[in-house]
């Protein structure tokens, strides 16, 4: 065998590897130049360019949750509508930016073209309303109101409108089950802020601009726990706005469902009687201003005495809260916002502040006691009270002669009150106190909880006013230079009291003390603040934080989280004077100032107690006050310039307790007829899918109500009933012929 030497290969190896290693280097060099050309010549504009490729995000709503009442029927809930939607983003990749498509979809919805169009455009400094503030890759909503027809129309014909979408999705409803409307409890949505965004971004809920959220009341309140968590999927796109993938997507969580302490139909029924009330009032002829009483707002509370649960909230004016869902109009905003609008947005249970008149004086008798004087001892109610040549009259008494401190609550005697504030005034050293004076009156104020919010789980309630010393000062302090550019002595009554206060406004005068114990002059309360008080009295002291809130309930119905009560206080009373209140109050009801109202009440089995109040406001007719408890419930109701608190609010706040219990006119009780006779208890039953059972509810309780315990007899009653109106008193046979005249309406 011939051996082939080893050298004879050499050179066709090494040729080889010279060619491989000259194609590398090759390869190398032209990848390097290629990296030196983009990255170094024409970096800067591949940058720029590339600067255009970025992830968008489209939201998918999450579904709201539902606020529903003690029973479960639902206050708001979401319905499903047909929305029609708009594409930005194919309308733009039209030639003529899709105007041609949304002028054809105009006509199909029966819209103008322009309206159509400034829907869909962006929303910035320059641009009003309306126009769209969410993401340009979100599909624009046109109309939430779309027929079946219209949307087939838009369905079948896609080719012609492309980039136009109808479909069925979530909107927020607000049901007015029975009638009751729950506006200012409720609330609420728009659309969210740029500013609200930028704050909330670094928290554990933060919004998306696509977000609706709360505005008022419980919407606002609960918003967080309403909203849930909305979808998003990230698309990445190109500089032109086309979609070029899909990044990532996150499923929508439904909100959490608020179950409130609110009863339906007793809701209907206090915003029924609350505007029956104020229509009454305005056919009452007002002897001191000569004209009708105008009666322009009011509020009323039914809240459990034991727990502060609100049970119905109800303030009037009102307005629909539907009137925000989809985008509120120019005109409707106005309607609800301008100068002759009464401003029906406010809540007045919560945020109408007035002078208490009468129903104040559970304060200033607690004050009385804490001050040294026996609830039993002997004060002279005489008709008027003079100080310094001024002289105090009484307003709802006559002269009662000696009684105690039980029966001038029962009378609302005035003038012991009067002589009562003046003596510790006194002993405080009058206009110029010496050390630091015992503000006996004041500090009860304070400590049953006036001058501070109460704590109710609803944004912006007021604190009211207790006129101390130290508002006093403050508030001279800041209006000094008004009053002594304004005051003239021995001017008209405004100028007089801008010269007095000019002078010695910081000082607590004597005046001062003696109207501030019949709840008068600068004392400030709201509706809630007193219900809050009157319950107090029936559960024997507590203070509790009204509530309206009851319990959240997951989606899924697994997860409840109940809202209990909590207290913030106690009444600054004995066990012995809080019954001693008790029994006065009992007696004011039963053959005091509210006697009138509650004739025929089944006092034995269901003890009614009252208290009535008329304030004077300065230029304005008198506020009508009511407040009331049982062993179950408070109820409060107050109506601006409604005249007198038996007058005006008695009636219906009879009729509210008719309706709880089931009382007839003759004082029967008919359980049947009793919407709420001990207060509720128990959840609403939640079904295994997290759904809540729903009890059917009368299509108008208030009516139904009357129809039952009011309404016009039949006729074989007629003549046994005429009996009994002939042996009434005047004040219950003109009470009879009301209701009856009421009742006719109804039926």
């Amino acid at each position: 065998m011939t051996n082939i030497p080893e050298t004879g290969r050499t050179p066709r190896v090494q040729i080889r590897l010279v060619v491989i290693q000259i194609l590398v280097l090759s390869l190398l060099g032209t990848l390097g130049g290629r990296l030196w050309y983009l990255q170094i010549r024409e970096g800067e504009a591949y940058a720029k360019e590339a600067s255009g490729n970025h992830v968008q995000q489209v939201v998918d709503p999450a579904v709201r949750g539902s606020i529903l009442d003690a029973r479960g029927v639902p206050l708001a809930d979401n319905e499903t509508r047909l929305v029609v939607s708009a594409s930005r983003t194919e309308l733009l990749k039209m030639k003529d930016d899709g105007e041609a498509v949304l002028t054809k979809l105009a006509g199909v919805l029966g819209m103008k073209p322009k309206e159509v169009r400034e829907k869909v455009r962006l929303c910035d400094a320059e641009t009003p309303q309306p126009c769209w503030n969410g993401s340009p890759y979100q599909p624009i909503p046109i109309t939430d109101e779309a027929t079946p027809k219209q949307a087939l129309q838009i369905r079948e014909r896609a080719e012609d409108f492309p980039g136009i979408t109808a479909e069925p999705q979530a909107v927020r409803r607000y049901a007015g089950p029975g009638g009751a409307n729950t506006a200012q409890v409720l609330g609420y949505l728009s659309p969210v802020t740029d500013e609200e965004i930028t704050k909330a971004q670094d928290t554990d809920s933060p919004y998306l601009r696509s977000d609706q959220v709360g505005r008022s009341g419980l919407e606002r309140q609960y918003d967080k726990e309403l909203r849930g968590k909305a979808g998003v999927t990230r698309y990445e796109v190109d500089n032109l706005g086309r979609v070029i993938g899909e990044a990532e997507a996150d499923a929508a969580q439904p909100g959490s469902n608020l179950v409130t302490s609110i009863d339906a139909r007793v809701q209907r029924v206090a915003e029924y009687e609350l505007n029956e009330a104020m229509k009454d009032a305005r056919d009452v002829w007002d002897r001191n201003t000569g004209e009708k009483y105008k009666a322009d707002a009011g509020a009323v509370v039914v809240m459990e005495a034991k727990t502060g649960r609100v049970v119905a909230m109800a303030s009037n004016p009102s307005y629909d809260p539907n009137a925000w869902v989809g985008g509120i109009s120019a005109k409707d905003y106005k309607k609800l916002t301008g100068k002759s609008s009464n401003y029906p947005l406010l809540n007045r249970a919560i945020q109408g502040q007035a002078a208490p008149g009468s129903v104040f004086k559970v304060v200033s008798t607690a004050a009385a006691v804490q001050a040294g004087y026996d609830f039993d001892g002997r004060y002279n109610c005489s008709s008027s009270y003079s100080v310094g040549g001024q002289v105090f009259k009484n307003f709802e008494s006559q002269n009662h002669g000696s009684i105690d401190l039980g029966r001038a609550l029962e009378v609302s005697c005035d003038t012991v009150y009067y002589q009562l504030a003046h003596s510790e005034w006194k002993k405080d050293g009058g206009i110029n106190p010496k050390g630091k004076p015992k503000d006996w009156f004041y500090k009860a104020a304070h400590q049953f909880g006036l001058g501070a919010e109460t704590g109710i789980d609803l944004p912006n309630e007021v604190a009211g006013r207790v006129p101390d010393r130290q508002w006093k000062q403050r508030y001279w302090e800041a209006n000094k230079d008004a009053w002594c550019k304004q005051g003239k002595k021995g001017g008209d009554y405004v100028e007089q009291i801008a010269y007095e206060n000019c002078l010695e406004g910081n000082k607590m005068r004597a005046g001062d003390e003696i109207n501030y114990s019949i709840g008068q002059g600068d004392t400030l309360v709201t509706p809630i603040q007193m219900a809050t008080i009157y319950a107090a009295i029936s559960n024997g002291g507590t203070l509790y934080n009204p509530t309206v809130g009851k319990a959240i309930v997951s989606p899924d119905g697994k997860q409840v989280s109940e809202i209990k009560p909590k207290a913030h206080g106690k009444l600054p009373v004995s066990k012995q004077t809080l019954a001693q209140m008790d029994d006065a109050l009992e007696g004011v009801a039963t053959r005091g100032t509210a006697a009138w109202r509650f004739g025929g009440w089944p006092q034995d089995k269901i003890p009614m107690h009252a208290k009535t109040g008329t304030a004077e406001v300065y230029g304005k007719q008198t506020t009508s006050w009511f407040a009331t408890y049982t062993e179950d419930y408070a109820i409060v109701m107050t109506i601006s310039q409604g005249g007198t608190g038996s007058g005006a609010s008695g009636p219906a706040v009879r009729n509210i307790y008719d309706a709880l219990y089931g009382v007839s006119d003759d004082g029967t009780i008919n359980k049947k007829n009793a919407l709420l006779p001990t207060p509720q208890k128990k959840l609403p039953k939640i079904q295994t899918d997290g759904s809540i059972i729903s009890p059917k509810i009368a299509k108008d309780p208030a009516k139904e109500q009357r129809a039952s315990q009011q309404g016009v007899p039949e006729q074989g009653e007629q003549q046994q009933q005429a009996a009994t109106v002939a042996t009434a008193s005047p004040e219950n046979r003109e009470t009879r012929r009301r209701r009856r005249r009421r009742a006719r309406r109804l039926t």
